[in-house]
């Protein structure tokens, strides 16, 4: 295997093409042996270059500026490979549970909801569902306690027509 020695650049990227160009591929089937998947060997020689041109002014002038590339690259692969490792074992201790469909009165009271002004909506569901108080809602939206009733009163009172009439539009 020769080496390769190539000047300081001097702001020409001539001299980085031609580097690039007489090693990748070189390159490329070393890590594609390492890594046995085309595309990662791929990835991680292009990584390791697109490293090396942001440090190019300084590399140029290596002996061998080929072998930190690969170097790099085979970092870049090994890393890659760990972090999927990681993440597969993390799948197979962490499996997705299936989770029930919504009963067609949560559907029903989701869409009611949709419905209503935003303020009463959001009172709703800071009273109902996040279970605050009158006045912790007050205190977070900056409104009297008074207020806060009305829009609960109006909103429950919205729901009730809107839930009623979806009751006797399904039975």
């Amino acid at each position: 295997m020769e080496t390769l020695r190539v000047s300081k650049p001097d702001g020409d990227t001539d001299t980085f093409d031609s580097f690039y160009a007489a090693n990748f591929n070189r390159l490329m089937l070393q890590l594609y042996a390492y890594t046995a998947d085309v595309s990662a060997a791929q990835d991680a020689v292009q990584e390791a270059f697109s490293r090396a041109w942001a440090r190019w002014d300084r590399l140029g002038t290596y002996d061998e500026p080929a072998a930190w590339v690969r170097r790099v690259a085979l970092n870049v692969a090994t890393n890659r490979w760990r972090r999927t490792r990681a993440a597969r074992a993390h799948a197979r201790y962490h499996r997705e549970e299936a989770v029930d469909p919504p009963s067609p009165d949560r559907v029903a009271l989701a869409r009611a909801l949709k419905t209503l002004p935003e303020k009463q909506r959001r009172a709703i569901v800071l009273f109902h569902i996040a279970d605050l108080s009158v006045a912790q809602i007050a205190a977070q939206e900056g409104v009297p306690e008074g207020t806060v009733k009305a829009w609960l009163h109006r909103g429950r009172a919205a729901l009730a027509a809107l839930l009623t009439d979806e009751e006797g539009h399904r039975g």
